[in-house]
């Protein structure tokens, strides 16, 4: 009797958070700069995006994503606490069109429960590899593993230690990205994870590589108010970085800059030059996640999501890019 009503509380209390499925409204964007057919942005060529809606209030916050399969089915987190998953359609000419299966399910507690509290589920980072996500929460400073398994997700798994003193980190401006290195490489394929905006002395973001011979703590060059919202490992190692800055003067504004992947080791600071910088004359909102895959044709192709706060002011957007000469 006693495992019956166990099994049926844990049951009950799954079925109270299932996952949501919801349509999503896409309007494709054609051009990339605002009035203007260019299509190349430094060493990046824009292919497409789009601007997303749905009727779901639950629907938006998004703060990253990786692709379990390349460009198409993926996985991401919002930093209202829920996980996110679906599949980007293509048109004919394989440019971004649209989301099928798209869903959201609140994240739980070990107990199995959703705190729906911004202060503990604020997540803003994850990394993939097979079957595990990692994920990285602001304000509760945490990185944390998850077993993947689609409109299903349980509790963490564990808790990682992410090396940076706990005193270092500012509440809100945490570890924004988390990026498995490519195996074979200097960092053998540990993950890394970088700080929005919690800074040293020299005003450097604090990062670190969690494991593996490198392992360590180092930061990360800041410049121009611009805070890091998301990164993604090349093949050859070099760490794409996804800036933002807002001022009331000049908007919102983003970049993409390239670490050097020889700058990245303990002790030292990891810096690289700006690929390129988009402000309100280019389709872009608060910019808070990245992805980097490969094309079927071998083609490097960069991934940008937005966050829009779940304000009417503000879109979710969908970018999509091909770095060129890669």
């Amino acid at each position: 009797m006693l495992v019956a009503l166990t099994l049926a509380i844990a049951i009950s209390v799954k079925a109270q958070e299932p996952a949501i499925s919801m349509a999503v409204n896409a309007v494709p964007i054609r051009h990339f700069a605002v009035g203007s057919h260019d299509k190349r942005f430094g060493p990046l060529e824009f292919v497409g995006g789009l601007s997303m809606t749905s009727p779901v209030d639950h629907f938006g916050a998004f703060s990253s994503f990786r692709f379990i399969s390349p460009g198409s089915e993926f996985i991401g987190v919002s930093d209202t606490g829920f996980w996110f998953f679906g599949t980007l359609t293509r048109d004919a000419e394989g440019r971004p069109s649209g989301f099928a299966e798209f869903s959201m399910q609140p994240m739980v507690d070990g107990d199995g429960n959703s705190t729906r509290e911004k202060w503990t589920t604020d997540a803003e980072g994850i990394a993939v590899r097979g079957e595990l996500a990692t994920v990285s929460f602001e304000r509760v400073q945490r990185i944390a593993e998850f077993e993947i398994e689609r409109d299903a997700m349980g509790s963490a798994i564990r808790d990682l230690d992410y090396l940076v003193p706990r005193e270092e980190l500012r509440s809100n401006r945490g570890f924004e990205t988390i990026a498995y290195a490519p195996s074979g490489g200097r960092l053998d394929g540990a993950r890394v994870v970088v700080a929005e905006r919690s800074i040293d002395e020299d005003g450097n973001c604090f990062a670190a590589i969690l494991e593996g011979p490198m392992k360590g703590v180092f930061t990360v060059a800041r410049s121009e108010g611009f805070d890091i919202t998301d990164g993604a490992f090349l093949p050859d190692g070099d760490l794409l970085l996804l800036e933002r800055r807002f001022t009331f003067a000049s908007g919102v504004a983003m970049r993409i800059r390239r670490i050097d992947g020889a700058t990245i080791a303990p002790g030292r600071v990891a810096d690289g030059p700006v690929l390129f910088t988009a402000g309100m004359d280019h389709q872009i909102d608060n910019m808070e996640a990245l992805d980097v895959w490969q094309r079927a044709d071998g083609a490097t192709m960069v991934s940008l999501m937005s966050d829009d706060n779940h304000s009417l002011l503000q879109r979710n957007l969908y970018l999509e890019f091909r770095l060129m000469g890669e």
